[in-house]
């Protein structure tokens, strides 16, 4: 559930830079290695070729070769250092259009060639790619800090961010110098050339980590199954996890009665449902300790020299704790805003679970379990479940039989109707990367004008990452009046049943489906000039706030009729099914809180820690015992395998940022509530014109204020969860209540 740090974004090093991505510079310039890009270049290599076809031109995913992607790259790269070259050269003076407005028209070839690449890295990720993958990490790191320690660029962009012609500027593009003036700072654009020197081999270094984290959590899902052997072993299963199960063997080619596979879309249905607790504690073993077998994917080491290089590039650049750097251009601002909002929902979150545990022994005792049984992590969805069942007669599988993930999608593009005036029309006429895939043009419905493309990848293979995510492969613009429209793709890891027959997914899939959709949406909505502002191009911890809101719309009635239909029957789920849901919308609540809080709060206080030297799995041990974490449950990414931390610098220090985005999200759409209801066209357009549409071109929390009419709260959440209001007085904004203030940060060091 989460927005996939794509490489592939059009000015690749600036917002790449703005994200704290920016990475280091080699020996050489690259323009010094590799060629020009010719015609015959091009017509030689699939990958540099302007994207052709019908849609604005599309990848031509089917012409690919692994081979292909360092020569490309390679090319790439030069042809870009070599543009910007000409920008840092020029005798004119600095000016918006000669040095802002032409960095934005810069890259084209490279922004292709790893848009492409970065669909291989996250879903055909195989022995043959990896290693062009380890390769080219450093170099494209090297590459970045070419551009964001050019002295001679930055100076132009500095002379346009301080000229008084600034304020003649349109809104977008003072916006627009601001971003690119402080990526570059953020990025060491002001520091001396030795530390230059120093950061440089820092993000190098960070960059061949991240790859080879990545690459073993890949290698410890691929090489990792539970083989179930005998009938007995799919004991408790639902039929249609019994022929996942099944299905997945005969793929594997492996003789067995079923197979689980290495997965949370996997593993997390086994241990609700498998009534063999020796196989589940095999199971969750096998799950939570992905990159933690002191094998030769053992990512403990690397963890320890992530955190250290990321404390060294802090301070290089001016702040206290990587965590500071990174929250200094959030809307939270810094991390003891974070810190306090996660503490305000982590104690009454830890009391709910020791409610739900109580309530778990009551009913195991019940059935007959001994006086001393304990509740182990491999227990709390087997009995959650069953408690489940007891108080709400609810069954998470009968919901199930109601959930088809055709359905659902339908579902989703009926509500980008009603919300956002989106059409979704499939097309075939474009290649794609695997047969798995399939494609939609997005229309507006009233002018019939295509506003982009939207491409699905559905299901779990080896060699693509686990769970889900949205990227875009080409972000929309208007950059010289003409119109480029966006290409988006959601991707998930569903398990494929019997060939013909739906795939059913658990209501939690189909709320994480919806989920990443919002960040399609988010994409498609976008209407800006500047490729660099537009779409989800915005803040860590506002990113994630269209996509949780979006959830809000799967339970809505207007939903569950339609789509909500049995895989046998075709007849909608029932009324009293739905008040049954409804009634125990806050159940468990308190493992879903605590899981992810753990994650969140163990995140920020690894980067707290400064250049102290971590051993991960003690750090990790030891805070979650000071914070007192429930022994029943674990973190829902523990460190070894927390890839939204250490595959990339995307989310670390910033896990947070889901916590951030369900309190803008809980309160956002009671403005829905509070109105007409889910689908009041007034309230839509709001969230439209303010949040979707914007991209980055406006304060985030100025377009939440301009969207809700004021700070956000967090007592919609807390109403949502079943959690009494605790800390904060009940109807006073959030710890962060001064958004977008001007307060001193650990910025205001860096001179």
């Amino acid at each position: 559930m989460y927005l996939f740090p794509n490489l592939a974004n059009r000015r690749l090093a600036s917002l790449l830079a703005a994200l704290g991505l920016a990475a280091g510079s080699p020996t050489l310039s690259m323009a010094q290695t590799a060629p020009t890009i010719t015609v015959a270049t091009r017509a030689n290599q699939p990958l540099l070729q302007t994207w052709g076809g019908n849609h604005g031109g599309v990848p031509a995913f089917d012409q690919v070769k692994v081979a292909d992607f360092k020569p490309a790259m390679e090319a790439a790269m030069a042809e870009n250092l070599a543009e910007i070259n000409t920008i840092a050269s020029s005798p004119q003076a600095p000016t918006f259009d000669n040095t802002i407005a032409t960095l934005e028209r810069s890259g084209a070839a490279l922004d292709r060639v790893e848009a492409v690449y970065g669909v291989w890295n996250s879903t055909l990720n195989d022995a043959a790619f990896s290693g062009v993958a380890r390769e080219m990490a450093p170099r494209m790191a090297a590459f970045n800090d070419q551009i964001t320690q050019n002295t001679a660029l930055f100076k132009r962009i500095e002379a346009v961010y301080n000229s008084p012609d600034k304020k003649k500027l349109t809104p977008e593009q003072q916006r627009l110098v601001e971003v690119r003036y402080k990526a570059f700072v953020r990025a060491g654009a002001k520091l001396d050339a030795t530390a230059k020197t120093r950061l440089s081999q820092i993000n190098q270094q960070l960059a061949g980590l991240f790859t080879r984290f990545q690459q073993n959590v890949l290698a410890e899902e691929a090489d990792s199954v539970l083989v179930l052997k005998t009938d007995k072993d799919l004991g408790g299963l639902p039929a249609s996890l019994r022929e996942a199960a099944k299905t997945t063997a005969a793929t594997r080619k492996l003789d067995a009665a079923g197979v689980i596979t290495n997965t949370r879309s996997s593993i997390d249905p086994f241990l609700t449902y498998s009534d063999q607790r020796a196989l589940r504690q095999k199971a969750w073993r096998m799950f939570t300790n992905r990159g933690d077998n002191g094998n030769a994917h053992d990512n403990n080491a690397i963890i320890t020299q992530i955190l250290q290089l990321r404390a060294e590039r802090a301070k290089l650049l001016g702040y206290p704790t990587h965590a500071h750097l990174r929250l200094d251009n959030t809307m939270m601002k810094s991390p003891e805003k974070a810190m306090a909002l996660m503490l305000e929902m982590w104690k009454p979150a830890v009391a709910r679970v020791h409610e739900e545990v109580a309530d778990m022994l009551t009913l195991a005792k019940k059935e007959g379990a001994p006086a001393d049984f304990k509740i182990e992590p491999w227990d709390y969805r087997y009995y959650a479940e069953k408690v489940r069942k007891d108080r709400y007669d609810l069954d998470q599988d009968e919901v199930k039989q109601y959930l088809q993930l055709d359905k659902m999608r339908e579902g989703m593009f009926w509500v980008a109707g009603e919300l956002f005036n989106f059409a979704f029309l499939p097309v075939t006429d474009v290649p794609v990367y695997h047969p798995d895939v399939q494609v939609w043009q997005v229309n507006d419905k009233t002018t019939g004008k295509q506003v982009g493309l939207w491409y699905f990848d559905p299901y779990a293979r080896p060699g693509k990452n686990s769970g889900a995510w949205m990227n875009a492969y080409r972000k929309q613009e208007r950059l010289d009046g003409k119109e480029v429209t966006t290409i988006v793709s959601n991707n998930a890891n569903f398990v494929k049943g019997k060939p013909g027959e739906p795939v059913l997914i658990s209501w939690t899939d189909a709320t994480t489906l919806f989920h990443e959709f919002g960040h399609a949406l988010h994409g498609l909505s976008s209407n800006v000039t500047y490729p660099t502002l537009a779409g989800t191009s915005v803040v860590r911890d506002y990113v994630e706030f269209p996509s949780q809101l979006l959830e809000n719309w799967l339970p809505t009635p207007q939903v569950l009729n339609r789509f909500a239909l049995h895989y046998q029957t075709g007849k909608p789920i029932p009324q009293a099914l739905v008040d049954r849901i409804n009634k125990a919308s806050t159940f468990n609540e308190g493992f879903a809180t605590t899981e992810f809080m753990a994650s969140a709060l163990v995140d920020m206080k690894l980067h707290l820690a400064g250049d102290k030297v971590i051993d991960p799995d003690k750090f990790e041990r030891e805070t979650l015992a000071e914070l007192g974490m429930p022994h029943e449950l674990v973190m829902r990414h523990r460190t070894p395998q927390f890839s939204h931390v250490f595959s990339s610098d995307g989310y670390s220090a910033g896990y947070y940022s889901y916590l951030w985005s369900v309190v803008l999200a809980a309160d956002g759409f009671s403005a829905f509530t509070e109105a007409g209801g889910p689908y009041d066209k007034a309230v839509a357009e709001r969230l439209r014109k303010n949040v979707f549409t914007v991209g980055n071109t406006i304060d985030p929390a100025v377009g939440y204020r301009a969207f809700r009419g004021r700070e956000p709260k967090i007592d919609a959440l807390m109403k949502q969860r079943g959690f009494p209001m605790t800390g904060a007085k009940a109807g006073s904004p959030t710890p962060a209540k001064k958004l977008g203030g001007k307060g001193k940060s650990a910025a205001a060091k860096h001179k």
